[in-house]
């Protein structure tokens, strides 16, 4: 389809054009056009008929968006921006420039309006802000029939009906009815009577990170909002916790290759913004590495007595840096999904010790055997002694446990402190672990080789 868009899109033939698009599903035709340019795009939503044009516009990607309703005239936005849901639209007009922003929002609905402007206001990332305000909320004092009137009057204003709220007078959530009970309860029982009471909700100040984490707890597809006073003032749906967790995977990800978060798609950040969120980062790395280079240096006297010791410090510094990043991302992904807390950081440290005695008994032997079999005998390397050669995996067995050590604690100890723990991954890990496995290594072989 993506070939025959453009083709008739190209050639002018609009009326034909608007006949395939007609023709087509909305998810289909976005997936399509995907590759198009914001000028092609914006002349196809041109092309269909409104509501049709609501609708793909809300397929759209956020950044496609913001690009879109900036070429369309101020009677096009706003008919999309009221045809939207009021959570899409706030994200949508969040990432607008503030004077477009107040242009569009005084032609919208005042309901439009008031639902949009106080989305932006919540704070971001927390529950307040990706909540959708389109909801179904009845009176515990409704019977079932007055209920089936009420949604089937307003359904078309509502996000879901799978799972409506039973709120007080004074719109204080009481409990949840879903559609099923209301189909099958009798036509005369009170909405009160037929309600699950025990209903998970979160506040507007929950961070989104904690709402995701409930999501998967209690298996839901929905989720109420209320303020301070327990009043229901919105909805968390399922989509948009999928939307949200991939978000916070992309950036513990990212924090984690020691890269600042950015929320674009990867070809819609320029380069100099690139650059921008990678460079600090490195250049903190490099500077901290110069304790390696320092640590080396104070050992030049001992590695000029035997310097078979220097082509095997890559080696035992990679080996240290993986150990540590394996343990410190396994428990950055356990801190993530609330499975490891700081109360456990002593189990953690003994399951660890026991690892990383295991791993580094297994490389020692491992180091050993090729040290004497493979660069001693075959290869010929009379450098490699049998004392040489224990120096060497003694280290490995220490580097690793200590490795192991730092990276399964300094998550634990960051998030304690009120860090993110993602920092604390395979960089800072790495770096550690290079400066402590290097003086472990001069160390043994002072003792051990008298240098």
């Amino acid at each position: 389809m993506e070939q025959e868009i453009r083709e008739l899109l190209n050639s002018k033939k609009f009326r034909e054009a608007k006949t395939l698009l007609s023709e087509n599903q909305i998810v289909d035709i976005a997936y399509s056009i995907k590759d198009f340019d914001v000028d092609e795009i914006t002349k196809i939503i041109r092309l269909m008929n409104k509501d049709m044009a609501a609708d793909l516009f809300s397929e759209l990607p956020l950044s496609v968006e913001t690009e879109v309703l900036s070429k369309l005239t101020d009677k096009e936005a706003v008919f999309i921006i009221n045809e939207m849901f009021a959570d899409d639209a706030a994200d949508v007009l969040d990432e607008m420039p503030a004077s477009l922003v107040r242009r569009i929002l005084r032609q919208c609905d005042k309901d439009t309006r008031s639902d949009i402007n106080k989305l932006l206001n919540y704070p971001e990332d927390s529950a307040g802000s990706v909540m959708t305000v389109e909801y179904a909320e009845l009176k515990g004092d409704l019977t079932i029939h007055e209920a089936i009137s009420i949604l089937r009057k307003e359904i078309d204003e509502y996000e879901t009906v799978n799972v409506c709220y039973v709120v007080s007078k004074d719109r204080k959530l009481i409990g949840h009815i879903s559609l099923k009970d209301i189909l099958l309860a009798h036509t005369d029982d009170l909405i009160i009577d037929v309600a699950t009471r025990d209903t998970v909700c979160v506040r507007t100040s929950t961070d989104q990170e904690e709402v995701g984490r409930l999501f998967k707890k209690y298996d839901l597809t929905v989720m109420p909002v209320v303020d301070s006073e327990d009043r229901l003032v919105g909805i968390i749906t399922i989509d948009d916790i999928m939307d949200i967790m991939e978000e916070e995977a992309t950036e513990d990800i990212e924090k984690m290759a020691a890269i600042s978060p950015s929320d674009k798609p990867y070809l819609d950040i320029g380069v100099f913004e690139t650059w921008k969120a990678r460079i600090p980062w490195l250049l903190l790395l490099m500077i901290s590495a110069t304790f390696t280079g320092g640590i080396i240096s104070s050992f030049e006297n001992s590695l000029a007595i035997l310097p078979v010791l220097t082509a095997y410090i890559p080696m035992l510094m990679d080996t240290g840096g993986n150990a540590g990043s394996q343990a410190s991302v396994t428990i950055i992904r356990g801190l993530s999904l609330n499975q490891v807390n700081f109360k456990d950081i002593g189990r953690v440290i003994f399951k660890e010790l026991k690892v990383s005695m295991l791993i580094g008994l297994t490389l020692a032997i491992t180091n050993f055997l090729k040290l004497i079999f493979i660069d001693k005998m075959l290869f010929g390397n009379t450098a490699i002694t049998m004392q040489v050669a224990i120096v060497i995996c003694v280290t490995i067995f220490m580097i690793v446990v200590v490795a192991k050590f730092i990276g399964c604690t300094l998550p634990i100890l960051t998030k304690k402190l009120g860090f993110d723990p993602t920092v604390m991954a395979s960089p800072f890990i790495t770096t550690i672990v290079d400066a402590v496995g290097l003086i472990v290594y001069f160390q043994v072989a002072t003792h051990m080789l008298g240098i």
